[in-house]
């Protein structure tokens, strides 16, 4: 065995080096992960780190405290004042406030992440400096007061403007007068070196220093006098009350020690506690105000949130409204236009069986003059609703061969019989169509006259116009679905006329429904002999060219 050993322990001595390596790394990397557990368990975070002395907490803990019921503090030390004085009764927090600082402080140091809010800065100090507990030793024969004093000695020893000094009940221990003046002057001795330094105390004195010295503030843990019991929030540039009578009250002490004991106080005192009194509530109203004036905005806010949400949601019906008015327009114009593509398809026959030049251009002048009149027929569906004159009455009953004029419309039209009910039978051109006889103007027969004699004759310049006026690009790219529709038909339709063979529609790539619906209209014309996308060079996906019949 003695052998067996030896043999495996020199093994292992020949990689000693590289064992302690791997040992060490082990150490850092199981540090570092137990560093991180405990950030989480914390709900810790990573302060900014400083040299200049400042410490900012916001929402500190204690880290010993549970994260679900402690009462989260603002402290903040080294940037107006240089020296903090927490005040207020027993079992407030004055200590736990203290002992945060101090921990949070030298955690920061260790490179732990700490039990605070975002944007909380510690500064780097050499030296953490504390008094804080009841060291009194019956072995030592030292008393509290005497406990106290000798670990403060030892402070002033070590104390350094590199250094954060922190005292729990300063100056206690001993006769009020001689223990407050004795804090005070501890304090300055301690400013005097340019150390940072945060101290509590029950005494007045301190109190009334903190007011009146620059670079010295006061702080309070907050106390409910209504329930008679601590909130633990820590209040910067408030001082305290001690709250004992209250506080004894509460205990059972009965009242005429309590007004003994009020009696005993001097008038400085008495009034000093007044003022602070007094103080607290003022501080108390004005919170509730805060808190009031923030409930009201709040509610404000939410107000105009709803109204925002009421005025878009009846801004989309008003659009849903126009957008259903627009398809019944849309589709009244597409069976008019499908009407008309079954004439074109007529007139297209007739041009082809035609040998002549002037009976091509005499059906190309009957086409013109059709579009003219769908034209005109759109113009009115879209004006319908907007005519601000009423139409006047006929002097005489509306007779068949009587030329009537259809509001929003320029061609008259021809009364070609009259039904039972008073319906008018029209027709305007090759448009036939019913009107009611309030719904048409009567023609008089001088005005008639005088039509005849302004009629101008139609040329072939129309024709030649329209042909030239034929665009062979259409770009719809932004437009809506319904829009692209009628724009779309009215480009074909214009082609058409314009004895157009290839013709380029733009709709942009996008999600595709743009070039659906083109896709969609150009299935359903009959002028379209067929349709593709662009090629590279042409705009690939984002154009359908089109070859018309």
């Amino acid at each position: 065995i003695d052998r067996i050993l030896a043999e495996l322990s020199a093994d292992a001595a020949a990689h000693r080096r590289d064992i302690q390596w791997d040992h060490d790394a082990l150490v850092q990397l199981d540090l570092i992960f137990a560093r991180g557990e405990l950030s989480y368990k914390m709900d810790a975070i990573r302060p900014q780190v400083r040299r200049d002395g400042l410490i900012r907490l916001r929402k500190a803990r204690h880290p010993l405290l549970d994260k679900k019921t402690a009462v989260p503090i603002d402290i903040e030390l080294g940037d107006a004042f240089d020296t903090l004085v927490i005040t207020g009764p027993n079992t407030g927090g004055k200590t736990v406030s203290l002992k945060t600082l101090g921990l949070l402080t030298l955690m920061t140091q260790c490179g732990l992440h700490i039990p605070a809010g975002d944007r909380s800065e510690v500064s780097v100090y050499e030296r953490v400096l504390a008094d804080i507990g009841d060291e009194q030793s019956i072995e030592q024969s030292l008393s509290t007061f005497s406990a106290h004093m000798k670990t403060i000695v030892e402070i002033l020893q070590e104390a350094d403007r590199d250094s954060l000094i922190l005292f729990d009940e300063l100056g206690a221990g001993t006769d009020p007068v001689e223990g407050a003046a004795l804090a005070i002057a501890i304090i300055q001795h301690v400013r005097a070196l340019g150390a940072r330094a945060a101290a509590t105390t029950h005494y007045a004195e301190l109190k009334t220093f903190a007011m009146t010295t620059p670079g010295v503030e006061n702080a309070s843990c907050e106390f409910n006098v209504e329930t008679l019991s601590p909130t633990y929030r820590l209040l910067i540039g408030i001082p305290g009350k001690s709250n004992a009578f209250a506080i004894s009250r509460r205990l059972g002490l009965p009242d005429e020690v309590i007004t003994n004991a009020q009696a005993q106080m001097s008038k400085d005192s008495v009034r000093f506690e007044d003022v602070l009194t007094q103080l607290e509530a003022k501080r108390q109203a004005l919170e509730k105000r805060e808190q009031e004036t923030d409930r009201l905005y709040r509610q404000r806010e939410e107000d105009a949130r709803k109204a925002r949400e009421f005025r878009e949601q009846m801004q989309r019906a008003k659009e849903n409204a126009r957008s259903r008015g627009e398809a019944e327009a849309k589709r009244i114009l597409r069976d008019a236009r499908s009407a008309s593509d079954a004439v074109f398809a007529e007139l297209e026959r007739m041009r082809k069986e035609q040998a002549k030049a002037d009976r091509a251009i005499n059906a190309n002048e009957a086409r013109a003059e059709l579009r003219r009149q769908l034209n005109e027929a759109e113009d009115a569906i879209d004006k319908r609703d907007a005519r601000s004159e009423p139409i006047p009455k006929p002097s005489r009953p509306i007779q068949k061969g009587d030329l009537v004029e259809i509001p929003g419309v320029s061609t008259p039209a021809e009364v070609v019989g009259v039904g039972s009910d008073g319906t008018l039978q029209l027709k305007a051109g090759i448009l036939k169509m019913k009107a009611k006889a309030d719904e048409v103007r009567l023609i008089e027969d001088d005005e008639r006259a005088a039509m005849k004699k302004k009629a101008p004759k139609p040329t072939r310049t129309a024709v030649t116009g329209l042909r030239t006026a034929a665009s062979r690009e259409l770009d719809i790219r932004g437009m809506e679905t319904l829009e692209a529709e009628s724009v779309v038909e009215t480009f074909l339709s214009t082609a058409v006329m314009g004895h157009l063979e290839t013709v380029t529609i733009i709709h942009g790539k996008g999600t595709g429904a743009l070039r659906n619906a083109v896709h969609d209209i150009l299935r359903r014309n009959k002028n379209v002999k067929s349709f593709r996308l662009g090629v590279y060079g042409e705009g690939e996906n984002g154009v359908t060219v089109v070859t018309m019949k």
